[in-house]
């Protein structure tokens, strides 16, 4: 059994230790055993031993900085930039993996490409062809269509269907209830407002909402 830490003891914090726990209802089932034991939430906000769902916080990022054994992380922070900022921080620390975390009811295809330190919630579809870099955040009940790719630290908020041959560039996030028609690029730090349809290309480093989506923000 691998050890592993959750970065963020917030809401997702909490439902990524729910994904964690799936894997080991299913792993047990499969193989006979868990594949994962949870060390600890990482949070710089709260205090070290506080309980969080009968779970230790451990410490803040400094702790797995200066970590000196092996230890598998997760980030379950939902804001791109900050989830970039963080893994930037402690990937200098060689003793640290990052693995993917894919909830066992996610439908996908044997030729998904995928990075490292990618999460994928309940419910979720990737059909085929999908390219997904590294430590993207794919939320519940998400769709991925065919020859997409989707660039590294992108947030998918719930309910999010991305149609084929889409592009998604770095640190985009794409808010609850949002559609991607077939085709469509969104470039990087770019953020989608829940409930967004967007039917044409979406420039980088700005904000679009609406039905159909218009830039307010760049």
């Amino acid at each position: 059994m691998n050890e592993i830490a959750i970065i963020g003891a917030g809401g997702f914090g909490r439902e990524v230790k729910w994904l964690i726990d799936r894997i080991n209802v299913f792993s047990k089932q499969q193989e006979g055993e868990e594949k994962w034991k949870i060390l600890g939430f990482i949070d710089d906000g709260i205090l070290p031993g506080t309980l969080i769902d009968s779970v230790p916080v451990l410490g803040g990022c400094d702790y797995l900085v200066d970590y000196k054994k092996e230890l598998f992380v997760v980030c379950a922070v939902g804001e791109a930039r900050v989830r970039e900022k963080i893994i930037k921080r402690i990937k200098k620390n060689k003793n640290i993996n990052f693995p993917n975390l894919i909830d066992p009811s996610v439908a996908f295809s044997e030729d998904l490409k995928i990075g490292q330190g990618n999460i994928i919630c309940a419910g979720s579809i990737l059909t085929v062809n999908v390219q997904l870099e590294d430590f993207c955040l794919i939320n519940l009940d998400c769709t991925v269509g065919h020859d997409a790719k989707i660039h590294s630290y992108v947030t998918l908020y719930p309910s999010v269907n991305i149609s084929g041959q889409t592009v998604i560039d770095s640190r985009v996030e794409i808010g609850t209830g949002s559609h991607l028609i077939q085709g469509i690029k969104v470039g990087e730090s770019s953020i989608i407002g829940a409930g967004t349809v967007v039917i044409r290309d979406i420039p980088g480093n700005c904000t679009a909402v609406g039905s159909p989506a218009r830039i307010i923000r760049r």
